[in-house]
């Protein structure tokens, strides 16, 4: 049944789960293992993608990315357009700068720009912002902080909390999220479960179709930041991300497949 632009899958036909991000570069994905473990299709699609900023238009902001004893990452492309930028405006980073970084993932993405050292990278213990508050609290003090972030960043848990426990900080605007057309995508398939990284793919859904209804779709999330997203806009979530026990969307996925389907 298609249902303002969307299928709602029938109880009977295989398990389908759109994840809302690129298809990954290898086969041994953690993702194609689940798909065999529980047979169920898994179809990749980006919701949105990222422009950069170029550095004429930084500029304007007025920011001296040198004065910044620290920066913030919450995410691998803030990594990406913070150095990109760098190299197109010939500005040297300091090897004294400090990363603070949600989670190990994004730290260790770090490695492709830098040399790794663990006494000037930091990062969250569980991928939440308080992990990442936790730790950025212990060096407040002595920090100049740069938070690299989306023009239309939708998160202001950050900014209120670095605000408020009077850190010294520059917000860095280095790219700009736009919805990707997913249309066709949603109407031709029949979708049992759709997996977000990002408040900026929640929003995506909407701008593709604006009357979106559930019908008894299964959202899943990863981050905080994201799950607050699908709540905010009247979704039921029932798969979140990371947890004590599912610290990735494979492992949530893999918990939420073992209670609904009959492994082979």
């Amino acid at each position: 049944m298609v249902k303002n632009g969307v299928n709602k899958a029938s109880a009977d036909s295989k398990t389908k789960i759109l994840i809302t991000q690129p298809r990954p570069e290898s086969d041994k994905s953690p993702y194609f293992e689940l798909s065999r473990k529980y047979d169920v299709e898994l179809d990749f699609h980006p919701f949105i993608r990222l422009d950069g900023i170029p550095a004429k238009e930084f500029r304007k902001q007025k920011i001296d990315i040198q004065s910044h004893t620290a920066v913030i990452f919450t995410s691998r492309n803030a990594i990406d357009h913070f150095f990109r930028l760098c190299e197109e405006m010939k500005i040297s980073v300091s090897q004294e700068t400090k990363y603070f970084c949600i989670t190990e993932a994004v730290a260790l993405y770090l490695q492709k720009f830098i040399l790794y050292r663990k006494r000037k990278v930091f990062y969250g213990a569980d991928g939440t912002n308080k992990s990442l508050f936790d730790v950025i609290n212990k060096h407040k003090g002595a920090e100049k902080f740069l938070y690299v972030c989306s023009e239309n960043q939708q998160d202001n848990e950050i900014t209120g909390w670095l605000k408020a426990n009077n850190c010294d900080f520059s917000l860095a605007f280095m790219y700009r999220t736009v919805s990707n057309d997913v249309k066709e995508i949603l109407s031709q398939n029949a979708y049992n479960v759709i997996c977000f990284f990002t408040p900026s793919g929640v929003k995506s859904l909407f701008d593709n179709i604006p009357g979106f209804e559930q019908n008894g779709m299964i959202i899943g999330a990863f981050g905080s930041n994201t799950s607050k997203a699908v709540e905010d806009a009247g979704l039921t979530l029932s798969i979140k991300a990371p947890q004590p026990q599912t610290p990735s969307m494979v492992a949530a996925l893999d918990q939420f497949l073992a209670a609904t389907i009959k492994k082979k």
